[in-house]
């Protein structure tokens, strides 16, 4: 006898070797669920933005209107609009406390310190990004270790140094000091911005007949222009603001900066403060940094999201 065997019919995909898949959504549209988390998390993140401007501008704009207040206002309604602009606060603040003159100081001390924090810190990095040679990684590291040395620890050495060298009390004293407590940093951040310029343009100059001076001159510093306006921001900020190493190194009256005018400006009249003077004066000394990081806030961006995508 003959038998025949019947089998059931195959779907048309079996035994081509190909896995049938359900088909997801189409291209664009994301479930529900997907689009109310993205929703939520939008909005903490924006009000978390919202709420960190508020912490930072309110004091700002607090401390404008108040230097614009005498002192019976600052007290009586601290919170309140001037009744009239005192613009005597700011005269009073610039002449009888001198503060032109710390002003003047804290300009060729910072713009000096600026200047010789820039060349020889992007003269430094561009080395050690873009040579091999012994030592590379050793000094590298040394700068690195420079940025976690508690500057605390190192006033009173620095100070018998500075005195022994005979650069105690004196405008380029105290640029040498700003420029050795921000070389680290200098070093550091411009180290990894030259590893992101691309190595072409520097070897098809060397193929031109440049010299490694006038390659850096005239061809990778102005490619790190961005970089130099990011790291130049962050240490204006912190020499500007600077206070412990002018309080040590520098105790003439006639050589101090900002910082120090200010507190003299607090304890010059005893136990009765000139608080409207005071205010004025904080804004005197903001507005300088307000001002750079508002003109190079494109810059400030660019340098520091350099390499982040290639």
């Amino acid at each position: 006898m003959k038998t025949t065997e019947t089998s059931a019919p195959l779907p048309a995909d079996a035994g081509s070797g190909m896995s049938v898949s359900k088909a997801g959504p189409p291209p664009g549209k994301r479930p529900a669920a997907e689009k109310r988390e993205g929703k939520v998390l939008n909005a903490f993140s924006h009000g978390i933005l919202v709420l960190w401007a508020i912490m930072v501008v309110l004091p700002l704009l607090w401390a404008v209107m108040t230097s614009f207040k005498d002192d019976s206002s600052i007290f009586g309604s601290p919170w309140s609009l001037p009744d009239r602009l005192h613009f005597d606060n700011w005269s009073r603040a610039w002449t009888e406390a001198d503060m032109s003159g710390y002003f003047l100081n804290t300009v060729l001390v910072v713009g000096g310190s600026l200047i010789g924090t820039l060349v020889l810190g992007s003269m430094a990095a561009y080395v050690l990004a873009r040579f091999d040679f012994p030592g590379n990684r050793f000094i590298y590291y040394l700068f690195i270790g420079g940025m976690s040395f508690p500057i605390m620890l190192a006033l009173v050495p620095l100070f018998y140094v500075v005195n022994n060298m005979g650069l105690l009390n004196t405008i380029h004293g105290l640029i040498l000091v700003y420029i050795a407590y921000s070389l680290p940093f200098t070093v550091f951040f411009l180290t990894a911005f030259f590893r992101t310029l691309p190595t072409s343009v520097a070897e098809a100059a060397f193929v031109d007949g440049a010299s490694h001076s006038r390659t850096f001159f005239q061809i990778m510093l102005p490619m790190a222009k961005p970089g130099l306006i990011s790291v130049g921001i962050f240490n204006f900020l912190g020499q500007w603001n600077q206070y412990m190493l002018p309080t040590v190194l520098n105790t003439d009256p006639d050589k101090r900066v900002l910082t120090q005018g200010l507190v003299q400006l607090t304890v010059s009249q005893g136990y009765k403060g000139d608080w409207s003077g005071l205010f004025a004066g904080l804004v005197m000394a903001m507005l300088p940094v307000l001002a750079a990081y508002i003109v190079f806030q494109r810059q400030v961006v660019q340098g520091l999201t350099a390499g982040a995508v290639k």
